[in-house]
């Protein structure tokens, strides 16, 4: 027969015993989640912007010359590709690759649109007109390069590819050689986790 003594000493570690059970689970979890040593692959193929950058449109021309209206990287998920000064065989193997990633995205293939960015002496118009879902711009004069300047420096030196989304944010950037697989895993992500656009 115990004692009273040894009747509370025993209920005490039965209660720190089944306090334990939940508090030392939390107390991990805590520790795991603020401390930087260990933390989940985020998964994402492309650079992410963070924060994402909203796009103040200025000195940009649509195809018919006309200015580019502010809200032309709203409404849709666009895929904005850089073709630096000059239009050549690899600005229309990359715009394909494009196509071919947007097509892949199936029923959400209107959610998202392709954006060609140009400069300089740019003759997109000849291999281009085939694409009506291709919004082809034009960056002309001071305004289109600060436009630019809003880009990571991949943008400025030619050929990126870049994501920006319904609301005109800058989200994510890409090197433009080699990227289609990931990109089209990261859009897919994005389009599933969001209902904008």
């Amino acid at each position: 027969m115990s004692t009273p003594d040894e009747a509370q000493r025993r209920g005490r570690r039965q209660f720190l015993l089944v306090a334990s059970l939940f508090i030392v689970p939390l107390a991990t979890a805590i520790v795991l989640y603020y401390s930087s040593a260990w933390r989940p692959a985020a998964g994402a193929h492309g650079e992410l912007i963070d924060p994402p950058r909203p796009l103040t449109v200025s000195g940009l021309l649509l195809r018919d010359g006309r200015p580019a209206p502010e809200d032309v990287f709203q409404g849709q998920w666009s895929l904005v590709h850089d073709a630096g000064a000059a239009c050549d065989e690899r600005t229309r193997a990359l715009l394909d690759e494009l196509a071919r990633v947007r097509l892949a995205l199936d029923k959400d293939t209107t959610r998202v649109r392709r954006v060609l960015l140009h400069r300089g002496s740019c003759d997109a118009v000849e291999f281009l007109s085939r694409d009506a879902d291709l919004l082809v711009l034009a960056a002309v004069g001071p305004a289109g390069k600060a436009f630019l300047s809003q880009f990571p420096p991949a943008l400025e030196e030619g050929h990126g590819i870049y994501i920006v989304d319904p609301h005109g944010n800058l989200m994510m950037a890409y090197p433009a050689a080699g990227s289609a697989r990931g990109l089209l895993k990261d859009l897919e992500r994005l389009l599933r986790l969001s209902n904008i656009g």
